[in-house]
C-alpha cells in the first residue's frame, strides 16, 4: 500500500463535491467547519464543483472528474475532504485517468457515504490508502464525541505506525440541523453495541486488510475493473477485511446484494465482514422479512466472520477506517458490554 503523507499543520485540504453539492442554507455550516480547520492549522483550497447545480450533482460528470484529476495532480495539495456523498459518484469512475495517477503522489480521499465510491476504487486499483471517515460537514469545534473528535488526528499516524478505536455505548438516531445550528455537534442518545454474527472459531479476532464502505454504492462494483476484491487479495496474503454500511437499501435489497456478492466470489477472497449499522426504514410489518432476519439468513452460513453494528456508516459517529491498513478487529463475548476495538497499523 502507499500511505499518503501524515496530515499536520500547514496540510492542505482540497474541498470539492465528488456527487451532492451543498446548498447555500449550509453555507453558515460549512463556514463554521472550515473555519474550525483553519483554527487548527490547516489551509483550504476551495474547488468550483462545491454547490448543488439544481438536483443532484455539482456539476457534470466530466466537470467533477476533470477538477478531481487537478486535484489529485497538484502535489501542493495533501488531501481531498468533499462535503459529503450523493448518489453517483460513481459516473466518475469511467473518467479518472488511473494510469497518470500511477505516477503520482498519493493524496488521502476522506469521507464515507458516496465517497467512498472513489476511496475504495482507490485503494483496490491503484493501491493508495484512503479514509473512510466522519464527514467533512461533520467536523465542526462542536462535535466532541470520541470518534467525530480524533478523525483528523487518525490521519496523523505515520507508515508503519498503530492506532486504536474503542467501541461507543451510544449512537446519535439524527443528524444535527446544520441549517438552523450550525455549529452543533452530535447528540449520542441511543444505545449500541458491536455483536458477533458468526464468530471465529477459536479467537475472537479477526484480522486483514481493510477495504470497503457504502453497500448501496459498492455492491454495483464487486468484480469489475474498480473494485476486484480477489486481485487485491492475490496482492496481500495476509488476506482482506470487508466492511459495510447500509444507507437505504430495504431488506430484499440486501438480500440480492449479498447473493450477488456471493455469485460474483466476494465472500473467497476476505477473511471476515464487518457491517455497520443500518440507516434504511425498519420493516414494521411482521410478515415481511426485516433488517436483522435478513443478515442472518443470508450472511450466517458464510464460512468467514461477521460483525454487526460497528460504528460506521450513516447513524453517526464514524469509526476511522484506512483502506489498506492492516487491522485487527476485536469482540469480547465475556464482557457485559461486549466492547470492542479496532487496531490499524500502517503496514505498506
Amino acid at each position: 500500500m502507499k500511505y499518503p503523507k501524515p496530515l499536520q499543520k500547514g496540510s492542505t485540504f482540497g474541498i470539492i463535491a465528488f456527487s451532492s453539492g451543498i446548498s447555500p442554507k449550509h453555507n453558515a455550516r460549512f463556514e463554521c467547519v472550515t473555519n474550525h480547520l483553519k483554527s487548527l492549522g490547516y489551509n483550504i483550497v476551495v474547488g468550483d464543483c462545491l454547490y448543488d447545480q439544481g438536483k443532484h450533482v455539482s456539476g457534470s460528470a466530466k466537470q467533477r472528474a476533470e477538477e478531481l484529476m487537478s486535484m489529485l495532480l497538484d502535489d501542493s495539495i495533501d488531501a481531498i475532504y468533499p462535503p459529503w456523498g450523493g448518489e453517483v459518484a460513481m459516473e466518475l469512475l469511467a473518467l479518472i485517468d488511473f494510469e497518470r495517477l500511477k505516477q503520482a503522489r498519493p493524496k488521502w480521499i476522506l469521507g464515507f457515504s458516496d465517497v467512498s465510491t472513489i476511496s475504495a476504487t482507490f485503494a483496490c486499483k491503484l493501491g493508495w490508502a484512503t479514509g473512510h471517515c466522519s464527514n467533512l460537514m461533520d467536523l465542526s469545534p462542536s462535535s466532541n464525541d470520541p470518534l467525530t473528535s480524533n478523525t483528523l488526528n487518525c490521519f496523523a499516524t505515520s507508515s508503519g505506525e498503530s492506532f486504536t478505536q474503542h467501541s461507543l455505548s451510544h449512537y446519535a438516531s439524527q443528524w444535527p440541523d446544520f441549517v438552523n445550528q450550525p455549529e452543533a455537534g452530535l447528540n449520542l442518545d441511543t444505545k449500541t453495541q458491536w455483536q458477533w454474527l458468526t464468530k471465529p472459531q477459536h479467537v475472537e479476532v479477526i484480522e486483514g486488510r481493510l477495504i470497503g464502505g457504502c453497500w448501496d454504492t459498492l455492491s454495483h462494483l464487486f468484480g469489475t475493473e474498480y473494485l476486484d476484491l480477489k486481485a487485491m487479495s492475490e496482492r496481500h496474503p495476509e488476506g482482506l477485511i470487508l466492511y459495510l454500511e447500509n444507507a437505504e437499501m430495504p431488506p430484499t435489497e440486501v438480500a440480492r446484494s449479498i447473493l450477488s456478492m456471493e455469485y460474483r466470489g466476494v465472500f473467497g477472497c476476505i477473511n471476515g465482514l464487518l457491517v455497520g449499522r443500518s440507516a434504511a426504514p425498519e420493516e414494521t410489518d411482521p410478515k415481511r422479512l426485516s433488517y436483522y432476519e435478513c443478515l442472518r439468513q443470508y450472511l450466517s452460513d458464510l464460512p468467514i466472520p461477521v460483525m454487526i453494528d460497528l460504528d460506521i456508516g450513516h447513524k453517526p459517529p464514524n469509526l476511522t477506517l484506512i483502506n489498506g491498513a492492516l487491522a485487527s478487529v476485536s469482540l469480547s463475548a465475556k464482557s457485559e458490554e461486549h466492547m470492542g476495538s479496532i487496531t490499524q497499523t500502517l503496514a505498506p
